[in-house]
């Protein structure tokens, strides 16, 4: 079935073309940010300037052929990459989940579901097949070659997260506080489990799984987070609750007791941690195993999104570069943090521009992030210094990905973009293994 068509909104790209001193995201005052603010927000020029012209567009293509005509203003769909096939697969906020040749962008084929299609695919390249979720409340398997339906399993709450395949199991979580594992040949759960949400108000969003360590791992609205046997799904250990540990630091009942931002697994000297986002308690770092806090960083509130980023020792320009190893912490209020994931002290910090901003993709020994009302942005993993930015009209608020030195996102128009990464100065010639998970 299809959705009452709309002509999509049309993208217009800008590159900023001040030059930008690498360092504190601050204010600027150069002619080249001034003549942007006339057309954007004023508050926050220096993340619309450029270093280097480091981002050229490949290609773009307009996705909301059946756009919605009313209802959710922006585009999270996030792209997933058949590096093999040459292919990247991605969802819609016209109900559809888009399949497209990655070199030029041609569209193989669209897929319908009911609602908007935020959750990133899963691509399992043995079968050939792709797992998502939709707002309709239902994960779907369709074969990656045609889109036809495989199997179509409803679980009445929107499905936004992207599903995990660990031991033969698929997990994937709902906004109804729901886990559930199932058989991916047939659709047919294995075990779920079910949380009452909490009462009052909610930030928008929610957690999905993270697996390892025979466990899955997953955070709720009600401010705790718990581990599960991955097998059984029996709870490992009791549910730890981060929304108490908030309340202790502000002295009252927070707010907001989400536990929304899906868990980052990583190991340390100490063993394997995951760690956790509290929009109103910070980051907490838990024993994989036990559960036990290990560290938390409490001021790193407003908590979006956590992801992991390594990079080996490596050699260039004749210098030996040691490894590096940072959680990233994306915040709609404090800024991009980067923490040492040993023991949560603050490596580097930056400020936000007008709006969130997206989970960072690892690029080419670079950082790439969206912005939800300006555009997109590669920063310094060093420092977060910003060396490039390109302004979009309505911003982006999904989350780039990105191959070797091609990057793919979707902007809040509903085009979708293919971008080369040429890194200048002393990020040029960067190592492509640098890995974000």
């Amino acid at each position: 079935m299809s959705l009452s068509p709309r002509k999509p909104t049309k993208n217009r790209l800008r590159r900023s073309s001040s030059a930008l001193i690498l360092g504190l995201l601050v204010l600027g005052s150069s002619t080249a940010c001034e003549s942007l603010r006339s057309s954007a927000n004023p508050q926050a020029p220096t993340w619309k300037a450029s270093a280097g012209s480091a981002m050229r567009l490949r290609y773009s293509r307009d996705l909301v052929a059946n756009s919605k005509a009313e209802g959710e203003p922006y585009e999270r769909g996030e792209p997933e990459i058949d590096i093999a096939g040459r292919r990247v697969f991605v969802g819609s906020s016209d109900g559809g989940l888009y399949a497209l040749k990655a070199a030029q962008g041609e569209i193989l084929w669209r897929f319908q579901t009911l609602s908007f299609v935020q959750s990133k695919p899963l691509y399992e390249p043995r079968e050939d097949v792709l797992y998502f979720g939709s707002h309709d409340g239902a994960l779907y398997k369709v074969h990656a070659a045609s889109g036809e339906l495989i199997w179509r399993l409803a679980t009445n709450a929107e499905v936004a997260r992207q599903p995990i395949i660990e031991g033969g199991v698929l997990y994937f979580a709902n906004a109804n506080d729901t886990l559930l594992a199932v058989n991916p040949k047939d659709g047919q759960i294995i075990w779920d489990y079910h949380r009452t949400p909490a009462l009052g108000m909610e930030i928008a969003g929610y957690s999905g799984p993270a697996v390892g360590h025979g466990s899955v791992y997953m955070g709720f609205s009600d401010g705790t987070a718990t581990a599960f046997d991955a097998v059984s799904g029996e709870e490992r250990w009791n549910p730890v609750d981060l929304a108490g540990e908030a309340e202790e630091i502000l002295g009252d009942i927070p707010p907001y007791l989400d536990v929304d931002t899906t868990p980052v697994l990583f190991d340390t000297q100490e063993g394997p941690l995951v760690a956790f986002g509290s929009y109103e308690g910070g980051v907490f770092a838990l024993d994989a195993d036990g559960g036990t806090a290990i560290w938390t960083r409490n001021d790193a509130v407003g908590v979006s999104d956590l992801s992991f980023y390594e990079e080996p020792p490596n050699r260039r320009d004749g210098i030996l570069r040691p490894a590096r190893r940072l959680l990233l912490v994306s915040t709609g209020t404090t800024g991009l943090w980067a923490l040492d994931p040993e023991n949560g002290n603050e490596l580097w910090r930056r400020s936000l521009p007008h709006g969130g901003i997206s989970r960072p993709a690892a690029l080419a020994g670079t950082l790439m992030i969206n912005s939800s009302q300006l555009g997109v942005y590669l920063i310094s993993p060093v420092d977060g210094s910003l060396i490039d930015g390109i302004h979009f009209d309505h911003g982006a608020s999904g989350n780039p990905v990105g191959y070797g030195r091609r990057a793919f996102m979707m902007t809040n128009g509903g085009t979708f973009l293919a971008l080369d990464i040429e890194v200048p100065g002393p990020y040029k010639n960067a190592p492509n293994y640098s890995t974000l998970r």
